[in-house]
């Protein structure tokens, strides 16, 4: 028989399972071994010595290589030889970055990676879903991607989205009961949940019958895409550097051996000459140091509970000016509390802390208990129409669930309410609560036969179906809600979430459709939950404020407790304007977008409202990050700039559908996000900064000395070395640099703002002149001092230019200059600058490299005259802008 035509029982049997009990750690341990992983086949990666061999594509390289073929063929087999080895070991170095960016890589898709509800050793566990094995008794919900194939066994309203194996993404309902049928095809065995399907509605439960590449997914694998990385703006915009700086070389090379030639120097020396001038043009570290100060800065980003899953939004959290964020969990705790019940047209007030049972019920200041009349049916109901479970971990209880449920859970165990009565009453079918029908339901069966729905929800829908009050004589007619009103006005100036019981006996015969029972049912009451704010909240808002970043909230919650929370973090202004979703369907996007900008809070809104709303901000220029964790925010996150998901609370697509994931729900984690991509950005654009200052220093240099029909300053092989091994390690430990103290004090930069904006062309322009005029001028002394000694003064330049570079890497920390920041506070710089000096002095003293790098000895005398003329370009500017403060 196949797996559809099994019942509950005989899957049970086939497996060697129980649905109530689950697998045993022994089994699980077999059948991994029998089995395998609950993993698809991996597309077959590149090789390590295709991998390798990538390091040499790079149209920088190429141009590279050719010059290192004209230098052999020239007879400068040194020089060939010395530019070869440079060249081979930026190829090692890039090799090792890009195999530990994969590794990295494969990290972060391990924190992103869908995790699993499943029943091991009679505990629910959360776990890794590749973990999974056949028999395993597993919980799915809405936003859940089906970990693997499972034959369904428990249903409620379950729907799910199979659009990956039959490209149709309307939802199929499913269903629990054995399905009799021969040889149906995967599309119709509505009792099967197959991998990497969504669960769109509802919930359910099942038992696996398939892991892996046995899966229905795993036989279509020609389906699967293979994830490709995506170019990130600014790596396309230092393409685009790269193909103007080769069109600069060429036009240089050209016209260096056109114009020597005319003037009658040897066609060697004018090839050589181009040669040099097209290594010191090429920024050869860039490209690696980009891709490096990358993956620091994702890595960075981790330890600050924020996964980055898609590069360019490192760059465009620079770029953020509002964040719509969720109330609950994001600017709150997510630690709910019963504080206030409203019940028997009486209003009650719970004492007590959320995640402990101990607590007392006040009516006034008279301490009530389970007598009070229709308190003990109202947190028996709330406890029963619920999907949480509680955990006792270190004396006290964790809610293993939604918050809300927990919090009524712990309130009806405070009031004395077995935490067994699951089993008093029987669970007949459960209606799971969605964000549209913005309620529960469930249909109870108690110990004498008798059912009745439990509807469980938010007030403004619950009430309207109500036609009868829960009394202590009884029930009566509701025929007014203006008390009701009341009290829910009065909780929510108290910053309180409202939920609504209502309860309706179903006569024998009735139709057990929602249509059919919810409607005339009798309002228990009221119970207000209090979800205190993050206490770093407050703070961040302000520090986001002062860094140009408006932050407006999003809630479901009722328009007074979301303005009360609000007011509590400092996000209320005196023009502020607080938009309820039905105010908002009565609005075009046109229409919201001009009075978007005075909003503060969105309150009563559905997840469909956040699209309209993330729309009108982008029609007024905003780059929009957006928060969201149920299946339904997943259009407004793709929609959004920055789309952030839950790490916690957020469902498997709304993670698939962001840009970055808060792996701990934090507002404080955002302002974190956009302060460490503000400094990641600003960072590539130091050490940018100091890598095209020290070639332009070199451009200058060796055009002006050909100009003047002097020797060249430098040969190729000391060009190569500084741009690659002096250069290098500076300009990665500035991608490494802390953020500066204003960092979250000045606007956010535009999306569309070059690499280039804000003086940084100039500033380029201006010190690498400076650097390669005082190079020159101790080239020129030096040959003049000894004019039969052409490698004295190569070495002097050579050392002039090292040093006037190592010393102005200090000064691209800061656009406030050399001055205005502490060295010591990046330790990596101050080491790489150290490792340089050390690298720099090996060539000058080490006596088996001085032919291949053309040095020679210097003297105290020298070194003196050399400190002195590199300090100036840096002290000079560094002065000039101090006097200006």
């Amino acid at each position: 028989m196949s797996w559809y035509q099994l019942d509950k029982e005989a899957l049970e049997r086939k497996l060697h399972v129980l649905t109530n009990k689950g697998l045993t750690d022994q089994q699980v341990q077999q059948r991994r071994k029998q089995f395998g992983w609950n993993v698809l086949a991996a597309s077959d990666q590149p090789s390590i010595i295709i991998l390798f061999m990538k390091q040499f594509q790079d149209f920088m390289v190429i141009i590279l290589l050719a010059a290192t073929l004209i230098a052999g063929l020239l007879g400068e087999y040194i020089d060939a030889i010395a530019i070869m080895a440079i060249v081979l070991l930026n190829g090692c170095i890039g090799f090792f970055q890009e195999h530990k960016a994969e590794k990295s890589l494969e990290k972060l898709q391990e924190l992103s990676a869908p995790k699993m509800k499943v029943l091991r050793e009679q505990e629910w566990k959360t776990i890794q879903s590749e973990e999974a094995v056949v028999g395993d008794v597993i919980k799915i919900k809405t936003g859940d991607r089906i970990p693997a194939d499972i034959r369904i066994v428990e249903a409620n309203a379950l729907e799910t989205e199979e659009s990956t194996l039959t490209g149709e993404s309307v939802p199929i309902v499913k269903e629990s009961n054995a399905i009799q049928e021969e040889n149906m095809t995967f599309q119709d065995q509505k009792n099967i949940g197959f991998k990497g399907t969504l669960v769109t509605k509802g919930n359910g439960i099942g038992i696996v019958i398939h892991t892996g590449m046995n899966t229905a997914i795993g036989e279509i694998a020609s389906l699967m895409k293979e994830t490709k990385h995506k170019i990130t703006p600014l790596e396309l915009k230092l393409m685009e550097l790269g193909k103007v700086l080769i069109f600069v070389v060429f036009i240089l090379t050209v016209l260096t051996v056109g114009i020597g030639v005319y003037h009658g120097q040897p066609l060697y020396d004018m090839v050589l000459a181009g040669v040099s001038l097209a290594v010191a043009v090429i920024p050869e570290g860039l490209p690696a140091i980009v891709t490096v100060a990358l993956s620091l800065g994702v890595q960075r980003m981790i330890k600050r509970k924020a996964i980055v899953r898609k590069l360019s939004a490192v760059e465009t959290l620079g770029c953020a000016t509002v964040i719509c964020t969720d109330k609950t969990g994001t600017i709150t705790e997510n630690k709910m509390t019963v504080q206030e019940i409203y019940v028997n047209d009486d209003h009650l007030f719970v004492t007590g802390e959320g995640d402990k049972i101990s607590g007392d019920f006040f009516h006034g200041k008279q301490k009530v208990d389970h007598d009070f009349p229709n308190l003990e049916a109202i947190t028996l109901y709330g406890a029963l129409c619920n999907e949480a479970t509680l955990l006792i971990k270190k004396g006290k209880y964790v809610v293993d669930g939604d918050p809300t449920d927990g919090a009524l859970l712990i309130a009806a165990r405070k009031l004395g309410v077995s935490y067994d009565i699951k089993d008093q009453y029987k669970i007949i079918k459960q209606f799971p609560f969605d964000s549209t029908r913005k309620r529960m339901n469930v249909i109870v069966e108690d110990e004498n036969k008798r059912q009745f729905l439990i509807t469980k929800g938010a007030p403004e829908v619950i009430i309207p179906r109500c036609a009868y009050q829960a009394m202590d004589n009884g029930r009566t007619i509701l025929t007014n809600t203006t008390r009701i009103d009341v009290q829910m006005d009065q909780m929510a100036e108290h910053a309180l979430r409202m939920i609504a019981i209502a309860i309706k006996p179903i006569q024998k015969g009735e139709i057990l459709t929602l249509a059919n029972l919810e409607k005339d049912l009798t309002f228990i009451g009221l119970f207000g939950l209090k979800d205190p704010p993050r206490k770093e909240v407050k703070a961040a808002i302000a520090e986001c404020k002062e860094a140009g970043v408006a932050t407006v909230m999003i809630t479901g919650d009722h328009k007074k407790t979301a303005l009360a929370i609000a007011n509590e973090v400092g996000m209320i202004q005196e023009d502020s304007i607080i938009l309820e979703g039905k105010e908002l369907n009565g609005l075009t996007t046109n229409q919201l977008t001009d009075m978007i900008e005075r909003v503060a809070v969105f309150a009563r809104v559905t997840p469909e409202h956040k699209l309209k709303i993330v729309q009108a901000y982008q029609n007024v220029g905003h780059i929009v990050a957006m928060t969201g964790d149920g299946v339904n925010d997943a259009p407004a996150i793709k929609a959004s700039n920055i789309g952030i998901s839950m790490g916690i609370s957020g469902t498997d697509v709304t993670k698939e559908a962001s840009s970055l994931i808060l792996l701990d729900d934090n507002f404080n984690t955002i302002k974190e996000a956009i302060r460490e991509g503000r400094n990641i950005y600003e960072n590539i654009r130091k050490f940018i900064r100091y890598l095209l200052a020290s070639n332009v220093g070199e451009i200058f240099m060796m055009l002006v000395a050909m100009m003047l029909a002097l020797p060249l300053p430098l040969v190729p092989v000391q060009i190569l070395w500084v741009n690659l091994v002096t250069d290098g390690l500076p300009a990665m430990a500035l991608g490494l640099d802390p953020p500066e103290k204003n960092v979250m004090k000045h606007q956010p930069r535009k999306q569309s703002e070059g690499v280039f904006a804000r003086g940084l062309g100039t500033k380029i322009i201006t010190r690498g002149i400076l650097i390669g005029v005082v190079s020159l001028l101790a080239f020129v002394v030096a040959y003049d001092q000894q004019t039969d000694n052409l490698q004295y003064a190569r070495t002097v330049a050579f050392t002039t230019l090292v040093l006037a570079q190592l010393i102005h890497v200090f000064d691209c920390r800061s656009d406030k200059g050399i001055f205005s920041r502490n060295p010591f506070s990046n330790l990596y710089l101050v080491g790489a600058v150290c490792s340089s000096l050390v690298l720099l002095l090996i060539v000058i003293y080490v006596e088996a490299l001085q032919p291949i790098f053309h040095t020679m000895p210097l003297l105290p005398k020298d070194w003196l005259f050399i400190i002195i003329l590199a300090a100036i370009p840096t002290v000079l500017f560094g002065i000039s802008k101090k006097n200006k403060k």
